[in-house]
C-alpha cells in the first residue's frame, strides 16, 4: 500500500485510488503527446470526439515526424541550445563558486549588503529586466551572437546563494589549517572547497542549465537571424505556418522536454543535497 491508512484496510483502498486516479489525470496528456508524436499527423485528433483508447494507442507506429523534425531547422535550433547551456553551465559554475566564496568565506566592507542584493536578484522576474538589457546588449553588438545568449545566465542569484550557503558548512578549521601551512585564499578556494562541494557544483549547475534551456523570451529578443534560434523558440515559431504539423511539434516536445529530464533525473539527488544545506547557515 502507499498510504497507511491508520487501521482502517478500506480506507487505505480508497486513498491508493484516489491518488492513482490524480497521478493518471496528470500523466494523461503526456502520454497522449508522447503517443501523437508517434503517429501520422491525420490521425492525432481522429480518435478525440468520441473519446477512444486509439487516442492513446495508435494504429501505425512510426518515426517520421521525428525523421522530418530533424531535418528542419529545428535541429540547428537545438545544438543551439546545447552549446548555450553547456557554456553558461561551465562559465556560471566558475564565476557563481568565486562569488559564492568571497560572499561565504572573505571579510569585506558591504559583504552583507552584497548578499542581500544577490538573493533580491533572483527574487525579482527576468522578464522585468528582460527589454532594457536587451537594448544594452544590442549596444555592444551581442545580438545573434552566443556571448549574447549566455551572458543573462551566467551570473545567476539562486546558484550564488545556494553554494555560499554550503560553503558555510565546510569546517572553518580546514581553512585555518591551510593558512597555517602557507596556503592562499585562491589555493584554499580550488583545492579544498570546490572539492568538497561536488553536492553543491552539480545543484547549481542544473539550476544554470535549467534557466537556459527554458528560456524564451530573451532567445527572442536577442537572436533575430533563425539560424541563432534556440529550441523552444524554434517550436514556437512553427505556430505561425499555415501547413501547420502537429505530429512534429509533439515530436519536438518531446526531444526538450526529454534531454533535462535525462540529465535531471540521474543528478537530482545533488540538487536535493544542496537545497537541503541550505538551511540555518548564517
Amino acid at each position: 500500500m502507499l498510504l497507511g491508512g491508520g487501521n482502517s484496510p478500506g480506507r487505505a483502498i480508497v486513498v491508493n485510488l484516489t491518488l492513482a486516479v490524480v497521478i493518471l489525470a496528470f500523466m494523461a496528456p503526456i502520454v497522449w503527446m508522447v503517443t501523437s508524436s508517434l503517429r501520422p499527423n491525420e490521425e492525432i485528433f481522429r480518435y478525440l470526439s468520441p473519446l477512444s483508447v486509439r487516442a492513446i494507442l495508435p494504429e501505425e507506429w512510426t518515426l517520421e515526424n521525428y525523421r522530418l523534425l530533424f531535418e528542419s531547422a529545428f535541429r540547428r535550433a537545438l545544438i543551439n541550445s546545447l552549446i548555450v547551456a553547456g557554456l553558461t553551465v561551465a562559465i556560471g559554475l566558475i564565476l557563481n563558486a568565486m562569488a559564492a566564496y568571497a560572499l561565504s568565506v572573505l571579510r569585506f566592507k558591504l559583504r552583507e549588503l552584497v548578499f542581500t542584493l544577490v538573493v533580491i536578484s533572483f527574487l525579482i522576474p527576468f522578464e522585468g529586466v528582460a527589454i532594457p538589457l536587451s537594448f544594452l546588449a544590442r549596444s555592444w553588438d551581442l545580438q545573434n551572437t552566443y556571448a549574447g545568449l549566455v551572458l543573462p545566465g551566467v551570473a545567476n542569484g539562486l546558484s550564488i546563494f545556494l553554494l555560499r550557503q554550503f560553503f558555510l558548512s565546510i569546517p572553518v578549521e580546514l581553512r585555518e589549517a591551510a593558512r597555517v601551512d602557507g596556503a592562499g585564499w585562491w589555493t584554499i578556494f580550488w583545492r579544498i572547497y570546490l572539492p568538497l562541494s561536488r553536492p553543491a557544483l552539480i545543484g547549481s549547475g542544473l539550476i544554470l542549465f535549467m534557466f537556459q534551456w527554458q528560456a524564451y523570451l530573451w532567445p527572442l529578443l536577442i537572436a533575430s537571424d533563425s539560424s541563432m534560434d534556440l529550441a523552444p523558440v524554434a517550436l514556437g515559431k512553427q505556430l505561425g505556418q499555415f501547413d501547420f504539423e502537429f505530429g512534429q511539434m509533439f515530436a519536438g516536445s518531446v526531444a526538450v522536454s526529454l534531454i533535462p529530464a535525462l540529465i535531471l533525473f540521474p543528478l537530482r539527488r545533488f540538487l536535493e543535497q544542496t537545497i537541503k544545506s541550505t538551511g540555518g547557515k548564517e
